[in-house]
């Protein structure tokens, strides 16, 4: 089956090429940051859960209101002044996050560095909210293909980031901000590629169905996970910062908005419930969210932590890559190995437990070379193909419930992912400190803002500073047992003690142990996409439907 002549209109190919490039520059800002975990742990004293606020929790949260807001005005307002406006706020981001200076009181270099983030995300997910819908519309016949391929520059973009922080922040030893300045690179190129360009409407505006018969098939199922989502977001960083800290002032103002959200769909689709189908789907997105990118946003520090920085940098790159390789690979699998969009959501989804368990338990870099590979598949086709789906099975809703599901999917990383596995890191470790040797826990433990997330008791981390200090004596010590004879590397690791390397491996054998419950997960998509492939095969096989089959 060709691919050549799917497209429906002439600049098609520019436009698809035009939105790689702009996903691009998310994937190099996201991958950069991710190697500048240990560098903002050390300059600022951020622990495990205010790192994950920042580089994913603010990042995806605003990804959310980017795409879900985006999605819901672009075929009102047009591609092209979305794109303008994420042109703006990816510059405006970099003026912000390059405030941060070391000095800085912690909180003051966090608000910094959280809103400089946050600002990325929203760029990033207005360009999405451009991106899906417009590859999905120019290529009707083969979606799961071309969003596959339009996808595949987010793991580039990580190559990228990663390669930055390896060579630039290693070798060349360039600033953290000299690094991450080199995203706008790419977000110059998109501004250019997306200028002058025309764009076709979706198959659902091009019938001109208005917003609340796109809406229908969401429904008051589907705007409900949106909106208690919402309601988590605004309580958290929202409200509660502005009335103070007090908790009835900020959750009885995060429920009227959301609440309002409720309504507000309720009012324009006449109270319908929506489609199960579409709601089960925007569940099993957000532990796609979860699963795929904030584990992705930890999975450097985890492997480094394990193995050694560099080898975490060396393999974050090849799972990037593998992971480029394969989604331009989804046209064979469909067509020539058979593999339906369900069926290969499903195998993927075993694949990422299998995974996930096998990186826990590497000891060896070749070692994890086999089980990043089969971690890299795993994740490979999650995010691409549920938004194929939603389209095939959805044409009516036009761009929304697209937008909508890419908008759950990021703020599921933001509210539960990103700072779920920051927590998990910092209590695993402590714990396995604390039973080791309790008392060296209480003099390693961080005197900072306790770890918490969501109803988990609140933990003292490890102390983030002498942590990282720890872990370049030891690494420091590997290099001369290995022969290294650099003294600095020799001064370095004679200050390497019996009690440091205790709270090493304390944190490695917690780094562990975050690997396996996070293959829980994946265990739990890999349940939904069984009993959704039974339901299609019940019906007769999965097909992609039109506006007018949808009828």
């Amino acid at each position: 089956m060709s691919t050549a002549d799917d497209a429906i209109a002439p600049n098609a190919k520019r436009l698809l090429w035009a939105g790689f490039t702009a996903i691009l520059a998310a994937g190099v800002g996201f991958g950069v940051r991710g190697g500048l975990f240990d560098t903002w742990a050390t300059q600022f004293n951020f622990n495990g859960s205010q790192l994950g606020a920042i580089s994913l929790g603010a990042g995806f949260i605003s990804f959310c209101f980017g795409i879900i807001i985006g999605g819901i005005v672009v075929d009102k307002i047009g591609y092209g002044k979305l794109v303008i406006a994420a042109f703006l706020l990816h510059v405006l981001s970099a003026f912000v996050t390059f405030a941060a200076k070391p000095g800085m009181s912690t909180d003051a270099a966090f608000q910094l560095l959280y809103w400089g983030t946050f600002l990325f995300g929203l760029a990033n997910g207005t360009l999405e909210a451009v991106a899906n819908p417009l590859v999905a519309t120019l290529f009707p016949k083969n979606r799961t293909h071309y969003l596959n391929i339009l996808h595949a520059s987010w793991p580039l973009g990580m190559v990228f980031g990663g390669l930055i922080g390896w060579f630039l922040g290693g070798t060349f030893a360039w600033s953290w901000k000299a690094q991450l300045a080199l995203y706008l690179i790419p977000t110059l190129v998109y501004g250019v590629m997306f200028l002058g360009q025309s764009f076709p409407k979706s198959e659902a505006s091009a019938k001109g169905l208005k917003l609340g018969e796109m809406f229908k098939d969401i429904g008051l199922l589907g705007t409900l996970i949106v909106s208690a989502m919402l309601f988590l977001f605004l309580r958290r960083d929202v409200f509660t910062p502005l009335f103070g800290g007090n908790a009835i002032a900020a959750n009885g103002a995060a429920l009227v908005v959301a609440l309002a959200l409720l309504g507000w769909v309720a009012s324009i689709t006449k109270f319908a419930i929506g489609h199960w189908l579409l709601f089960v789907l925007f569940i099993i997105h957000a532990l796609v969210g979860s699963v795929e990118l904030g584990t992705d946003g930890w999975i450097q520090n985890i492997t480094g932590t394990i193995l050694n920085p560099t080898e975490g940098k060396i393999l974050f790159v090849f799972t990037s890559l593998v992971m480029f390789g394969l989604r331009f690979c989804a046209h064979f699998i469909e067509t020539r190995i058979g593999l339906k969009p369900i069926g290969l959501l499903l195998v993927c989804a075993m694949l990422g437990v299998l995974g996930l368990n096998l990186v826990s338990a590497v000891s060896s870099f070749g070692a994890a070379v086999g089980a990043l590979l089969v971690y890299g598949f795993a994740k490979t086709f999650f995010w691409p193909t549920m938004l194929a789906v939603v389209g095939d099975r959805f044409p009516r809703t036009g761009a929304v419930a697209m937008s909508l599901m890419g908008g759950i999917g990021m703020m599921s990383v933001g509210l539960f992912g990103g700072p779920g596995l920051g927590y998990g890191r910092d209590r695993f470790a402590a714990e396995e400190l604390k039973a080791k040797d309790a008392a060296l826990y209480e003099s390693w433990k961080s005197t900072g803002n306790p770890s918490q997330f969501a109803v988990f008791e609140p933990v003292q981390s490890i102390d983030p500073a002498r942590l990282g200090e720890a872990k370049a004596s030891a690494l420091a010590k590997k290099q001369v047992d290995a022969g290294s004879k650099d003294p600095a590397v020799a001064a370095l690791a004679a200050t390497h003690t019996a009690e440091k390397q205790t709270v090493v491996e304390a944190d490695v054998k917690g780094n562990r142990k975050l690997l396996k419950v996070d293959s829980l997960i994946p265990a739990a998509m890999a349940v939904g996409y069984l009993l959704l492939l039974l339901y299609f095969k019940a019906i007769g096989g999965y097909r992609p439907l039109t506006v007018d089959e949808q009828n």
